[in-house]
């Protein structure tokens, strides 16, 4: 049985890291987060999670997740936009 400590630091990235992939895979970060939401959803609904701590530290990595896929799309745009300019 894994350990509430294992189970946080996964918590605390796993979740930012598939929202980054799932966007990276997609081209939109909504989607990436939605398909990211779903999985968590799933491993609650299986009962793998059942910590308010885990919850949070899922929504705090789903969160910078979000932040960096939006910045990792913003940049691309920018950089596919000053091509066409050139």
């Amino acid at each position: 049985m894994e350990s509430l400590a294992t189970k946080l630091v996964m918590a605390l990235f796993i979740p930012g890291i598939l929202v980054v992939f799932f966007t990276r895979v997609t081209f939109h970060q909504l989607v990436g987060l939605v398909l990211t939401i779903a999985l968590i959803a799933a491993s609650v609904y299986a009962g793998y999670t059942h910590n308010w701590l885990l919850y949070a530290a899922d929504a705090l990595s789903l969160t910078v997740g979000f932040w960096i896929a939006n910045r990792m799309v913003a940049n691309s745009h920018r950089q596919s936009n000053e091509n066409l300019h050139e």
